[in-house]
């Protein structure tokens, strides 16, 4: 089945938003610089209730002690996971006050950004980052997926092609390579990458719920459906399958997923 020509703007928003996502699912642990402080677990997976029992912890260990690292970077990706953004960005400006300078904390400052929309800023801290010398996967990650979100979707995957050389094994990057091709339509390419993130060392519940979405965006249902069920709630299955059925009747593409079946 050819490829979908994903063209509105609704579309191409989701998919750049389900890439930043990737990143914030990102393993941190196997080349970051303090690998002892351990990954950055991806907290957009909880509830509602979940979300908020586990966001007002977090701001409660962050409020105890501004000046506890991972306390601040764990709050920050439980506000993005929520789309509290604009607070993401603040709670890492705190925690700047205190390790600037420090990779760690540099990388979770530019996702925020970046899930805030201020790319430019977010590129500028992400390139002062990483050292051209011994780059780390991780941050490569992220300036991958922030070019991704600024339409570089070639320069983007040059980068995570760099990054997986230092990486070879981590699903994060084979996954935002995935989406980076679902961005331009290359829905074949895009499953391809997908699969092969879910044979790799820390694939996760996203990253085969993206699978799925790239299935049924090929009006393949039967095949999105199981993994969703596989992942997710029924009512959560059936509104996913729902919206990928809306997103196809935007594009109008019913006649083709006809003729080629």
């Amino acid at each position: 089945m050819p490829a979908f020509a994903l063209s509105p703007p609704r579309l191409m928003s989701r998919l750049r938003t389900l890439a930043m996502a990737g990143v914030a699912a990102a393993v941190l642990s196997a080349c970051a610089v303090n690998s002892a402080t351990g990954p950055v677990p991806d907290y957009s997976g909880l509830s509602q209730s979940e979300a908020q029992s586990n966001l007002a912890q977090l701001a409660a260990r962050f409020e105890a002690n501004r000046k506890d690292k991972r306390a601040a970077i764990h709050f920050s990706a439980a506000l993005r996971a929520v789309g509290q953004n604009s607070q993401a960005v603040s709670v890492m400006e705190v925690a700047l006050q205190t390790y600037r300078g420090d990779p760690e904390v540099d990388v979770s400052y530019a996702k925020a950004l970046a899930a805030d929309g201020r790319f430019s800023q977010a590129m500028n801290v992400i390139n002062n980052t990483i050292r051209p010398e011994n780059p780390n996967w991780s941050a490569l990650l992220v300036k991958g997926a922030i070019l991704d979100q600024m339409g570089a979707n070639e320069e983007a995957r040059a980068v995570y092609q760099q990054a997986m050389v230092l990486a070879p094994n981590e699903a994060s990057l084979e996954a935002n390579l995935g989406l980076s091709y679902a961005m331009t339509g290359e829905l074949e390419r895009a499953e391809s990458h997908l699969r092969t993130a879910q044979r790799k060392r820390g694939a996760n519940s996203r990253i085969r719920q993206n699978l799925a979405l790239v299935l049924g965006l090929q009006g393949r249902f039967d095949e999105a459906r199981a993994i969703y069920l596989a992942e997710l709630p029924p009512d959560q299955v059936e509104a996913n399958m729902a919206y990928i059925r809306a997103l196809l009747t935007q594009q109008n593409r019913w006649d083709v997923i006809e003729d080629a079946g």
